[in-house]
């Protein structure tokens, strides 16, 4: 087995619990399984992680990032706020379509950590880190474009990371791509009203 960088090692195991948790659901994945995902031995494992629940931290965090990355890409500033705003759900939701497997797994992992005694502050690492990620990447994108939100940044971030929570969620269940859609461009017009104020926009009437 090759030697590489402690780092790279983790990243390696990680992205093997990622796999290995999506298609066997997080209480059946072990520590032997993900090792043997990753082709690894399970020294190797336990070398890099010191604890299931330290594991577990590192596999949210990484979700969190395969989103994220994808989001910060697509939400550079184009002519309207509405438009990059709108841009950046799109990708997020391209990603969710594409990987609706992972991101079912997100949802396994916070039943998982509610349920499990002394994990409950993974749940809220995670729900954490929703808030934080849109926090830094809606307060930098009015600050590219000269904005000020008529509401503090850290509500918006916090009404934008429940408001997607909530539609991955019905997403994975309904299956509803429509629906989907029409919710996101609802979310843009919100954006748009909490920043810059006016007419407040009406929802789409359901089809």
């Amino acid at each position: 087995m090759a030697r590489m960088p402690s780092a790279e090692r983790r990243r390696q195991l990680v992205e093997a619990a990622i796999r290995a948790m999506t298609r066997d659901g997080v209480p059946r994945t072990t520590t032997r399984s993900i090792a043997a995902e990753a082709d690894v031995s399970l020294s190797v494992f336990h070398y890099c992680f010191g604890s299931k629940q330290e594991l577990l931290e590192s596999v949210i965090e990484a979700i969190t990032e395969h989103s994220v990355a994808v989001v910060r890409e697509a939400i550079r500033p184009k002519d309207t706020l509405r438009e990059t705003v709108r841009a950046g759900f799109q990708a997020y939701w391209n990603h969710v379509r594409a990987h609706p497997g992972e991101h079912m797994l997100t949802y396994e992992l916070t039943q998982y950590a509610l349920r499990q005694p002394g994990f409950g502050h993974l749940a809220r690492r995670q729900y954490g880190l929703y808030t934080d990620t849109f926090t830094q990447l809606i307060g930098q994108l009015l600050d590219d474009m000269g904005l000020e939100p008529r509401v503090p940044v850290a509500v918006l971030a916090h009404y934008l990371a429940v408001m997607t929570d909530g539609l991955t969620l019905s997403f994975l269940v309904l299956g509803d791509e429509t629906a989907a859609s029409d919710v996101l461009d609802t979310i843009a017009d919100q954006v748009v009203y909490l920043v810059h104020g006016g007419t407040r926009p009406v929802a789409p009437q359901a089809r």
